[in-house]
């Protein structure tokens, strides 16, 4: 069968990730990658082989710049069979007309609205929603950590209702430009944009969240509250956990109580990039009393994604119908295991 071709619009955070992640796979190909400028991204895409495409009002300072590149952003289009979209926020309907014109399948990532697509994909909750489509979404690094989480447990017990903060990262390691840098800032504007996006993909889910900004780079830090339908007991739902697709257990008594302490974990995993796609959740702060479960979770804001958009594109692209087939396929290329 021959590979899916891919496109990755966008090297940076993500769509780096996103690509490393697409050329791990062996029934995939990745065509290229885009940049708007020939910055040290650029020059890094290069070095791994991928080729460079950009958009046609940048083709004259990449080669004054001296930086090769393959052609323009449409010339990739004619070569892929579908483009993951790792641009930045608020430029998707531009994309995605672009997208339309050429005739290609995009994927596009949860800074962008559930309505630029009709459909949001988490692979664990509704992988077969994005079977055969032409556009759709993967959910925010939070939002797939609240669904990776919430999912099984509301198939177990019946999640009535759910309140959750969120700890937020204020920027990611290599942004200088974001803050606060010594300070917490609430997010006012309640609730916050979560719940209605894990609702994109759980709709019957009665979730509430708030959002807190912190001086870190490294997480984001989730406390959930959830009114259960079904009485159970701390050690039911660890067993839960302990048995979800891409969920990490923890103990902070094994010397892992910090973010910093999870990403150096991740470290001596070997991943790449020292990124950890899991949800971790710390199994001592899992606690049920009476028919309300309180647990704490982490979720690494450039990484937890990748996965879900390899798996995205095999749904869009029809190559495998089974969700779990799929995860095994994708887990097993990026070293993804309940082991360490």
């Amino acid at each position: 069968m021959a590979k899916i071709r891919v496109g990755v619009n966008g090297y940076g955070t993500i769509g780096k990730r996103v690509a490393s992640a697409v050329a791990a796979q062996d029934d995939m190909e990745l065509v290229g990658v885009t940049k708007t400028r020939p910055n040290f991204e650029a020059l890094a895409a290069l070095a791994k082989g991928y080729d460079l495409y950009v958009p046609e009002e940048s083709v004259e300072a990449f080669n004054e710049a001296g930086v090769k590149i393959a052609g323009t952003i449409k010339d990739m289009y004619k070569k892929v069979d579908i483009v993951v979209d790792c641009t930045p926020g608020n430029v998707g309907e531009m994309y995605k007309a672009q997208y339309q014109e050429a005739g290609v399948k995009a994927i596009f990532q949860g800074g962008e609205d559930h309505s630029l697509t009709g459909i949001s994909f988490n692979s664990t909750a509704n992988y077969s929603e994005s079977w055969g489509a032409q556009l759709s979404r993967v959910v925010s690094c939070n939002t797939t950590g609240l669904l990776r989480t919430l999912n099984p447990i509301d198939k177990k017990f019946k999640v009535e209702q759910a309140f959750v903060t969120i700890v937020r990262r204020a920027a990611d390691p290599g942004d200088s430009k974001n803050g606060p840098i010594n300070g917490l800032e609430p997010s006012v504007k309640l609730p916050t944009h979560h719940g209605p996006d894990v609702q994109s993909i759980m709709p019957w889910l009665n979730i509430n969240t708030m959002a807190i900004k912190a001086s870190t780079t490294l997480m984001h830090v989730h406390t959930v509250v959830a009114q259960l339908a079904t009485e159970t007991t701390t050690q039911e739902v660890i067993d839960v956990l302990k048995e979800a697709p891409r969920v990490r257990l923890v103990k902070s008594k094994d010397g892992i109580k910090t973010t910093a302490q999870i990403m150096e974990l991740a470290r001596d995993l070997g991943r790449d990039r020292s990124d950890m796609y899991e949800i971790v959740v710390w199994e001592d702060g899992i606690k049920v009393v009476g028919n309300t479960l309180y647990y704490y979770q982490a979720v690494h804001q450039e990484s937890d994604v990748i996965p879900e958009n390899i798996d995205c594109i095999r749904s869009m692209c029809k190559v495998e119908q089974d969700a779990a087939a799929s995860r095994a396929k994708t887990d097993a290329a990026l070293g993804i295991s309940k082991t360490l």
